[in-house]
């Protein structure tokens, strides 16, 4: 796969890939001027950093992870101690993390699987920091003495190097997302801050309990602290497996009206990609954006029920009454998976009218206005519909207030004026 060199579709990753690899560069540079320390550490690590790599897998559709690389490098970064002769210092920490990406992705790009060099080269900016961070709080005389005072002062270096490394990636990784889904930046920085705090933190702290057994145990504590950070990581293969299987069944589902004639080719899809766009401008968390996406999708399930189809899958064209009675059906079809329910509940108000529906009741989700605007836009302008997108923003713009959300009526221009089309 080319994943990892589409420059053209990289935006900002071109920067933080150029960032990257000239701090590898220099680092490799400052390493072989200054000469390589503690050898058997230096290749123990970067190996557990290129298998990490090598195994590295998607789990929520936004970038890969690699726990294990990531644990390995932020470990290596703080290593103190008695079996440890003289600690790597910033310099090396980067040169042994970069070879050893490089080493774990050229197997990958090789064979053909999947690899993102944009979320590597963030990964070794991270882990830079950390180490900067961690040498700057703890000097290459300190290590695990016995004395309280000692071991306070390393905890402590070593949890604010692994926030470094979370904070300084979370900044980057919510600019990206501003630049690529043109979320509003506080919101995506959320977003970042949230994964740091549920996965981020769990592999920095693998890192320090790599680091402080290798510092006591030395090279025999790696084996024992990466057997569960594989365990773990199977574990998260399987859910992940377990996501594309659940994606794909709805999206299966979705197509079951395509197939009956309820709705045009590809509607169900184009509805969803609008309504995830207007879901990223107003800033929804990934779960809800989920949510909407799975309400999108299914919107129209519930016409299944309908005695005829709507001509091209026009489902506007029916009488309200018709198109409540199929959203109720929808709703009652999706809440017999048993795991949809949130998403029943967009469906089950996405064609009321906004003036009797969320504007006098604040239970009724934001995401049930968003499906309503982006299915109207959609059989408005897609594909055979014909008509601009300045002539179906006049006619929507008329629902202001009465049939459609005002809110996502003014987020539906910024995302059209930015150049949305299907």
């Amino acid at each position: 796969m080319t994943e990892g060199l589409e420059l053209r579709r990289m935006g900002s990753g071109v920067v933080i890939v150029a960032a990257g690899a000239a701090l590898a560069l220099i680092a490799i540079v400052l390493t072989a001027r200054d000469g390589m320390t503690e050898w058997s550490y230096a290749v123990t690590f970067g190996a557990l950093i290129a298998i990490g790599e090598m195994v590295q897998f998607r789990v929520d559709r936004i970038r890969n992870r690699a726990p294990i690389a990531t644990s390995a490098a932020l470990g290596y970064a703080m290593l103190r101690g008695p079996s440890v002769g003289v600690p790597p210092d910033v310099a090396q920490v980067v040169a042994v993390t970069a070879v050893a990406t490089v080493a774990g992705l050229l197997p990958r790009a090789i064979a053909g699987l999947g690899w993102d060099i944009v979320v590597s080269c963030r990964r070794g900016i991270s882990v830079a920091c950390a180490a900067a961070v961690f040498s700057l709080l703890a000097p290459a005389d300190l290590a695990w003495t016995g004395r309280w005072q000692d071991a306070l002062w390393l905890s402590g270096a070593m949890l604010l190097g692994v926030l470094s490394a979370g904070v300084s990636d979370a900044l980057i990784g919510a600019g990206q997302a501003t630049e690529r889904h043109n979320r509003p930046f506080p919101a995506a920085l959320r977003d970042e801050l949230s994964v740091m705090g549920r996965i981020g933190l769990a592999m920095g702290i693998s890192g320090i309990l790599l680091a402080t057994g290798t510092a006591l145990l030395g090279l025999w504590a790696p084996p024992l602290v990466v057997v569960p950070l594989l365990l773990t990581q199977f574990a998260f293969r399987r859910f992940a497996s377990a996501q594309r299987t659940y994606r794909t069944t709805v999206r299966s589902m979705a197509r079951s009206t395509e197939i009956a004639g309820f709705s045009s080719p590809g509607q169900n899809a184009r509805t969803a990609q609008l309504a995830v766009a207007l879901g990223h401008d107003l800033g929804l968390t990934p779960a809800r954006m989920e949510a909407l996406e799975y309400a999108a999708l299914l919107s129209g399930v519930g016409q299944l029920a309908l005695a005829d189809p709507s001509p091209g899958g026009a489902s506007l064209l029916r009488t309200r009454e018709e198109r409540r009675r199929a959203a109720e059906i929808g709703a009652a079809v999706i809440e017999r998976s048993g795991v949809l329910d949130h998403v029943a509940e967009i469906v089950r108000h996405s064609n009321d009218p906004y003036r009797q529906g969320r504007a006098n009741n604040a239970d009724i989700p934001v995401e049930s206005g968003i499906v309503n605007v982006a299915l109207a836009y959609e059989q408005l302008v897609g594909e055979g519909n014909g008509q601009s997108p300045a002539k179906a923003m006049e006619s929507i713009g008329l629902g202001i207030g009465a049939e459609y959300d005002p809110v996502v009526v003014e987020s539906l221009r910024r995302v059209i004026g930015r150049g949305f089309r299907f």
